[in-house]
């Protein structure tokens, strides 16, 4: 049985869209990609922070207080990295 994917594939000449619709879904395909940088970004911060911070066992629903705050450092100073270097980037590419 053939995947979603593999029937859209066949069903869809890419040649016959309008250039309006060429761009609109090499928009989409950029958003999406974007997402999914997102997404895995988020995936990995939670993992990173997870394993720093949550080094007991699971006593209940909720972080207890060290873990909260370790957490919360963890994933203030991973954004305040990223924006560091998304700003140190965009710094060298209006530079150069």
């Amino acid at each position: 049985m053939d995947s979603p994917s593999s029937a859209l594939d066949q069903n869809i000449d890419l040649s016959k869209l309008t250039p309006k619709d060429r761009q609109e879904l090499q928009q989409f395909i950029v958003n999406e990609s974007q997402k999914a940088r997102i997404q895995q970004s988020v995936h990995n911060l939670t993992d990173i922070c997870w394993k720093k911070c949550v080094t007991g066992g699971i006593r209940s629903s909720k972080l207890d207080k060290g873990e909260e705050s370790c957490a919360q450092n963890c994933v203030d100073r991973f954004l305040d990295a990223n924006f560091a270097v998304i700003k140190h980037l965009d710094n060298m590419r209006t530079q150069g």
